[in-house]
């Protein structure tokens, strides 16, 4: 199965899915587009031997006079990556922390997979997904919750609001004695402590396993956008 990697940062999940045994087996990299030259993308690209693209959201505004924050703009800046990805035709992209919001252009253009640091199946009162955004780890711990676990679902129009496919294993949250969710450098360390730990024992794991398996073809979606596992309706939220 042939996937495109898009990226921001420092694109540890990316190498992750680099150097997993199912790569060029189940599925295979094809190439690593970034909206962010700063990133590490080209260097991932020149050890692993992948092609490089650039799409830099950054100069895209400033050349258009607009803030990044515009979105009436997202679909135009869209056109350009889908244009640069189209000639590696492929079938997945993995979305390896990339942080601009997917418009409808590249969300339909392309079978989009990301992995979010939360549990996706919890619910606030009103029925709305609990732990999203930049800050889900920080919620969940701040909402008193005993694990942590790591989602992959689709990409969708709406962010981290697409159709679950995999739930990882908990990572148990351990606060230091005396933990005083106040101080705020003290929250910012704990908080990192156990995004490092829900990489390794989440993400690094369940990203992966979940494009091996897409790529054995055990994941189909309908035409009425349901989710199926091996033949059976998957129940997307609790």
């Amino acid at each position: 199965m042939r996937v495109a990697a898009l990226m921001s940062g420092s694109g540890s999940n990316l190498v992750k899915l680099l150097e997993n045994p199912s790569h060029g087996k189940t599925y295979q990299i094809v190439c690593i587009l970034t909206d962010n030259p700063r990133s590490n993308a080209k260097t991932i690209a020149r050890k692993f031997n992948r092609p490089y693209l650039e799409n830099d959201i950054a100069a895209f505004y400033r050349q258009k006079g607009k803030p990044r924050s515009d979105l009436s703009l997202r679909s135009e800046f869209d056109r350009i990556s889908v244009a640069k990805l189209a000639p590696y035709a492929p079938v997945v992209l993995a979305y390896c922390g990339y942080m601009s919001l997917a418009s409808p252009v590249l969300v339909n253009a392309f079978l989009g997979v990301n992995v979010h640091p939360a549990d996706l199946r919890f619910l606030d009162n009103n029925g709305n997904r609990k732990f999203v955004g930049a800050n889900a780890v920080r919620d969940a711990i701040l909402a008193g919750q005993k694990e942590l676990h790591a989602t992959t679902h689709l990409v969708s129009n709406d962010a981290d609001q697409g159709a679950i496919l995999m739930v990882s294993e908990p990572v148990k949250v351990k606060l230091p004695k005396g933990f005083d969710p106040t101080d705020a450098k003290q929250l910012e360390a704990v908080v990192r402590e156990h995004q490092e730990r829900l990489k390794e024992k989440g993400d690094w794991i369940v990203f992966p396993k979940t494009l091996e398996t897409i790529g054995c073809g055990r994941f189909a979606k309908d035409g009425k956008g349901r989710l199926f596992f091996d033949g059976k309706a998957m129940p997307l939220r609790r």
